[in-house]
């Protein structure tokens, strides 16, 4: 089995079901096959062959979908550009993958303009100077059916990580780690023919992709994509279609309960809301079931290079273990925690949680050194540092690179992170090092909040809940945090501005 043959499968077996819902328009799955054979076509006439590299510079939009299929149907290799990426990002990402086509969708266009590729230039709408039109390019190609002979050990999807420090990494996956986590997520999450699966996130990242819109083509159902996120726009989309299963990050999630409209938005379709890429406290949780009027809150916390896939907090244990990831590893995947001698953690250690599974992935590309660090005898090491409670649930501690060390001792940001945003006007925070000439390093918070909130203020609401090694020495109000596209906090910006300007307070 290999990921292109599942629409074939579906075109076949369910021909006049809808497979994609996108800016209002429905595809059939007949008709997706059909534009994806069509695609295919053209991409063997333009020269693209088996393990060749095609990067994908578009929103969550139909013609993604088509391409992401067309390009392994001739044995090619997709590369999901993050649609948030400038030129010379687009380009290293180009350049790093030995890409050998890229196409853009016109919304995001200026962005990709102006690179300098050598390689195939196709974009949708108008041609433009050095780049041929997508309606001109599948001119070439005709619906006959191409047949997909990858195996489940051929290359499926090269996916860059984000890139919050340096250059991103190229995380290289078969189909068969793809076909792994999309099982697993159909298993874990009950997704049937019936389900429609709303993706708003963006699929150039691996969870919307892999988890949610392979998911949904591996069992024949429906796949509602959005270009963008809002909380309008959620709960529009909802009411509209009926949808079934959502994945968002936190901040999706927070920022549509503080809607004014979620109050009589009819959202009862949902059956899954699912959460991943950071924990939600427990004052968060409450908020969020509470404007959602639903039960049914899902924490899911996974690597790239594992699929994604990691571990599960179901909906029944939120109420007691909010902020928790789970007590187990999902439907074929194996989680350990593990001291610094390789051995499991007891109750309250502190540990760096491994994983295994058919999910990991092949290597970082052209990365060899990086792969030796990451995957060792098969177990993908994570760098989340994590402690289990008596009854096996896990908690994540920190981040290892995120660790700081003031005075020899090991400060966590994250337990200091958790203790603010339970302050009645702090709704998000960022806690990190900063150098110190006399204790190596010190601690700063940068926080935003729905009124003016002080450093005394900060201080003395801490003050008992913290040791006093652990209560920030500098402290930063700001309207808003920087996020990356998957809506995490970009500490190492925050750390480089914060080193440029540091003053230390007593």
């Amino acid at each position: 089995m290999n990921i292109s043959n599942l629409l074939a499968r579906h075109a076949r077996k369910y021909p006049n079901k809808v497979a994609v819902i996108s800016l209002g328009q429905e595809t059939t799955y007949k008709q997706l096959d059909e534009q994806v054979n069509n695609t295919a076509k053209a991409l063997r006439s333009n020269g693209i062959e088996k393990g060749d590299k095609v990067g994908i510079f578009m929103p969550n939009l139909k013609e993604f979908v088509v391409l992401y299929f067309a390009i392994q149907r001739v044995g090619g290799v997709v590369v999901p550009i993050n649609a948030k990426f400038v030129a010379r990002e687009i380009e290293y990402v180009l350049n790093h993958s030995d890409a050998k086509a890229i196409f853009a969708h016109e919304l995001i266009f200026e962005q990709a303009s102006t690179i300098s590729f050598n390689g195939l230039k196709v974009k949708t709408g108008g041609s433009s100077l050095h780049w041929q039109s997508f309606e001109q390019f599948q001119q070439s190609g005709n619906y006959e059916a191409v047949v997909c002979d990858l195996l489940e050990d051929d290359e499926s999807t090269l996916l860059y990580t984000s890139g919050t420090t340096g250059n991103p990494k190229g995380v290289l996956l078969t189909n068969r780690n793809v076909l792994a986590v999309s099982h697993m997520i159909a298993i874990e999450m009950e997704v049937k023919p019936e389900s429609r699966l709303l993706i708003m996130m963006p699929l150039t990242h691996s969870a919307p992709l892999n988890l949610f819109l392979v998911t949904s083509i591996l069992v024949g159902a429906t796949a509602v994509l959005t270009p963008t996120f809002t909380p309008d726009l959620l709960i529009d989309t909802v009411q509209t279609y009926k949808t079934t299963h959502f994945f968002g990050a936190p901040v999706a999630y927070l920022l549509t309960a503080s809607s004014p409209r979620i109050e009589s938005a009819d959202l009862s379709s949902m059956e899954w809301w699912v959460y991943g890429g950071a924990p939600l406290s427990e004052k968060e949780v409450l908020y969020i079931q509470k404007q959602f009027n639903t039960d049914n809150l899902v924490c899911v916390y996974g690597l790239t290079e594992a699929g994604p896939s990691g571990s599960i907090l179901h909906a029944a244990d939120h109420p007691q273990k909010a902020g928790s990831i789970g007590k187990r590893a999902p439907f074929g995947t194996e989680l350990r925690v593990i001291n610094q001698i390789n051995e499991d953690v007891t109750p309250g250690e502190i540990g760096e949680i491994i994983l295994y599974g058919e999910g990991n992935m092949k290597e970082y590309y052209k990365n060899p050194e990086e792969t030796e660090n990451i995957l060792v005898d098969g177990w993908v090491r994570s760098g989340d540092l994590a402690c289990i409670d008596e009854e096996g649930y896990i908690y994540i501690v920190d981040r290892k690179k995120d660790v700081i060390i003031s005075g020899g001792v090991n400060i966590y940001p994250k337990e200091i992170e958790d203790q603010m945003l339970q302050h009645v006007d702090i709704f998000e925070v960022a806690v990190f090092g900063v150098p110190h000439p006399e204790w190596g390093e010190t601690v700063k918070t940068v926080y935003s909040a729905k009124a003016p909130v002080s450093e005394q203020d900060i201080k003395e609401f801490l003050s008992g809940k913290l040791s006093s090694y652990k209560v920030p020495k500098i402290f930063e109000q700001v309207e808003a945090l920087p996020r990356n596209a998957s809506g995490k906090i970009l500490k190492q910006q925050l750390r480089g501005e914060a080193n440029a300007r540091t003053s230390f307070s007593k």
